[in-house]
């Protein structure tokens, strides 16, 4: 068990790939704020929380640990079995829950609102035998960069295939860390401009679009900076939307009838900062 300042780590971390393991606490019980507290601290420090065995939360406990990161968002995917408006149901059975989620590539969850979300927690409420989700580190996918292709993606603002979608910076530094992230989505990506607001202001052709969304796949899937969960019945994920992307897998759309239900709960936590090129200590949202 790993120590934590002030008070003794009721749970247990394994490190993983990507963020940790959390073993040793029922998220279905009563939690002290002390210890909700330094949850959230683990998540801002790794970026990915995986607690297993979590089958007993309920979908009204799943909005409960929501609300220990800050007010819940929710925007579209309303799925008739939903058990509650607040929990987007992902499947890979139509008649079960939404289809197709996560498979129009690398992204950031609400990439095209003004303020992203801050997290995103899932629970998976039934495994199938295949179908993962793979994670990134946004942070180390831009430190590793090449200093030429890290100089032009500082200069990018990617815009949303929404027509009303804001314009972000493709590379900013997370509100809270200050550490450098992407907001991107690479199958929701109008386009980009370069230098926005400044003199030589120009938005990209679509085969240079296509380029640095090809780049950035590229980079994503160098060896080092990925994780990929394979679920068990119960798993509780929470991460930090802001600094970890995501994708799921081919596989998580294969027919019940040959893997088994897929049935995910997914709640996302209203972003609190608009992504900015300043310091995170000199704005708010």
């Amino acid at each position: 068990m790993l120590a934590s300042p002030g008070m003794a780590r009721p749970y247990t971390l394994t490190k993983l790939q990507l963020g940790m393991q959390v073993t040793g606490i029922n998220l279905a019980k009563d939690i002290d704020k002390a210890v909700i507290d330094l949850i959230n601290k683990d998540v801002s420090d790794h970026r990915l929380l995986v607690f297993r065995q979590q089958a007993a939360v309920t979908p009204e406990r799943h909005i409960q640990i929501g609300r220990w990161f800050g007010e819940i968002e929710s925007t579209f995917y309303d799925h008739p079995k939903s058990p509650l408006r607040d929990i987007f149901r992902v499947s890979n059975d139509r008649t079960e829950g939404c289809t197709g989620v996560g498979r129009t590539g690398w992204h950031i969850d609400g990439s095209f609102q003004a303020r992203p979300f801050s997290h995103s927690i899932y629970h998976m409420v039934e495994a199938p035998r295949r179908g993962a989700t793979v994670f990134c580190n946004l942070t180390q996918v831009v430190e590793r960069l090449g200093p030429e292709r890290r100089d032009y993606w500082e200069r990018l603002w990617m815009c949303s295939d929404r027509r009303t979608g804001p314009r972000h910076p493709l590379i900013y530094r997370h509100p809270d860390t200050g550490l450098p992230v992407l907001c991107f989505h690479l199958g929701m990506t109008e386009g980009f401009i370069v230098d926005l607001g400044l003199p030589g202001e120009r938005r990209l052709a679509q085969e240079e679009v296509a380029q640095v969304l090809e780049s950035i796949h590229e980079e994503i899937c160098m060896e080092g900076v990925r994780y990929s969960h394979t679920y068990s019945p119960g798993d509780f994920i929470i991460s930090d939307n802001l600094a970890v992307g995501h994708e799921a897998d081919p596989a998580t759309q294969l027919p019940r009838e040959e893997v088994g239900l897929r049935v995910m709960h997914r709640v996302t936590i209203e972003g609190k900062h608009v992504p900015s090129k300043t310091s995170p200590t000199s704005h708010s949202g």
